[in-house]
C-alpha cells in the first residue's frame, strides 16, 4: 500500500516512534492515523492546511510534518509499549512528541502565523 500522509513521510514519522515500535504497525495504519492527524490539525486551526498544502513553500511546509509525524509517532508508540527497553524510554517519548505536537497545534492556531506561512 502507498503512503496517502499529506503533510510528513512514513520514513519521518517511524525514525519518531524510534527503533523498538511494533512491527504489526502497517502502511494502512500510518495513513489512518495520519488523515486523523490532517483532520484534527485543521479543525482545531479553523484552517484547511491541507487543501492549501501544494501552494505553500517548501521552507514552512516543515511544521506541518512535524506535527503529523509527533501524533502519528505518538499513537504508535502508544500501541504497544512492550518493545522499548523500559516504560520510562516509551513514556519520555510520548512526552516529548506531545509537547512538541501541543506547541504547534498552539502555533497554527493564531492568526498572524497562519498568515505567515501562506505568505512565506
Amino acid at each position: 500500500m502507498a503512503h496517502t500522509g499529506i503533510f510528513a513521510t512514513s520514513d519521518e514519522i517511524l525514525v519518531k516512534a524510534g527503533a523498538n515500535y511494533n512491527i504489526l504497525i502497517t502502511e494502512a495504519r500510518i495513513n489512518a492515523l495520519c488523515l486523523q492527524a490532517e483532520s484534527a490539525l485543521n479543525t482545531e486551526s479553523r484552517y484547511n492546511w491541507s487543501g492549501a498544502y501544494a501552494a505553500l513553500d517548501t521552507d514552512v511546509k516543515g511544521i506541518l510534518a512535524e506535527y503529523e509525524s509527533n501524533f502519528v509517532a505518538y499513537y504508535i508508540i502508544s500501541f504497544d509499549m512492550s518493545g522499548y527497553t523500559s516504560r520510562i524510554e516509551s513514556q519520555t517519548m510520548l512526552d516529548c512528541l506531545f509537547t512538541r505536537m501541543t506547541e504547534i497545534k498552539n502555533l497554527l492556531k493564531e492568526k498572524e502565523f497562519q498568515l505567515f506561512i501562506k505568505e512565506a
